[in-house]
């Protein structure tokens, strides 16, 4: 050290302060189909901001919206398996085409109630966990959507308007359902779905009101039919890999932060439907909250050979969680 004044040998060590901190901090990154002001979306950016503090730096999140990193929901556990990102958010009922068990929360008029929605996520965890370690990964969190409902260019007031839809739906069993109801319907991504919404080849879609109106939906279609069809959930899944090479004290700021996540999420969907509703009705959406009896009919009708066409998909272990989340 010959030669160094005080001075820059200070300035030395603290550079090299500044170098050791740079890379003692991990960056993993994390990635959803849907917009940052969406449930799953404020979800992402609470685990992000929670895992940063409680890692004191240590573990930064790298997050993406609007399925920018071109992973759509239903690819997100083969994604995260084969570390394409280190973690992801995913639409349940998207994941269900390969995972049938995904399915469940969003089964037809089963969970029409938040009380309900909690109980049968409870009783679906532990399979969920199962499923995703079998994959190599871990279950970080889940987040509730609020009821879905339909949006659609022209009122649904009657059973031959129920027919007349070509609709957007979110998963194998909801497409089935309005398909047996009478609709033209196509299980397609939100980011597929846009495109053809704006053109008019798509002229309704189910969804809750929150995704909707993430997606500026009232631009296409100025109409909402309040049908309480499901309140459906997202997934957020990590790489277990990338969780296992973290040091004990950044594996902890990642569980607590899951945790802590999953429970303010659950928590903010209680005023959510209103917020939605009153962001709906700024933007010119006509909301019907009094949907013809025989609609519904229709459409609970229509959802009996589709639950049990799941139940045979999903096998004991779907049948196990129903049962569960009955007796709750």
């Amino acid at each position: 050290m010959q030669g160094i004044t005080p001075l820059r040998l200070a300035a030395v060590i603290a550079m090299a302060f500044v170098a050791h901190g740079a890379q003692a901090a991990t960056t993993l990154t994390m990635t959803t189909e849907y917009p940052a002001t969406s449930m799953p979306g404020q979800g992402v950016s609470t685990f992000a901001e929670l895992v940063r503090a409680k890692s004191a730096g240590n573990v930064i999140i790298d997050t993406s919206f609007d399925a920018a990193k071109g992973i759509k929901s239903g690819d997100m556990i083969d994604a995260v398996q084969t570390r394409k990102v280190d973690a992801g958010d995913a639409f349940a009922g998207a994941l269900a085409t390969k995972y049938p068990l995904f399915g469940v929360s969003s089964l037809p008029f089963l969970a029409d109630s938040l009380s309900k929605a909690r109980n049968l996520n409870k009783a679906a965890r532990p399979a969920y966990e199962k499923l995703l370690a079998a994959h190599g990964q871990k279950l970080l969190y889940t987040t509730p959507w609020p009821a879905s409902g339909i949006w659609s260019k022209q009122k649904v007031d009657s059973v031959a308007a129920l027919k007349r839809l070509t609709i957007r739906t979110y998963d194998a069993t909801s497409q089935d359902v309005m398909q047996r109801a009478g609709a033209r319907a196509e299980n397609i991504s939100f980011a597929d779905a846009m495109p053809r919404i704006a053109s008019g080849e798509v002229n309704a879609v189910l969804s809750s009101g929150d995704g909707g109106a993430g997606r500026k939906l009232w631009e296409y279609l100025p109409h909402f039919a309040e049908i309480n069809y499901a309140m459906p959930i997202s997934v957020a899944t990590m790489n277990l890999k990338a969780y296992e090479a973290l040091d004990a004290r950044s594996r902890k700021a990642i569980d607590q932060a899951a945790a802590q996540t999953e429970t303010e999420q659950w928590k903010r969907i209680e005023g959510r439907l209103q917020q939605n509703y009153a962001n709906m009705r700024k933007n010119g959406v006509a909301i019907n909250t009094a949907v013809p009896p025989a609609v519904r009919k229709a459409l609970q009708d229509a959802s009996k050979e589709s639950i049990n066409a799941w139940k045979a998909a999903a096998g004991p272990e779907g049948a196990a969680i129903l049962k569960q989340a009955s007796k709750r």
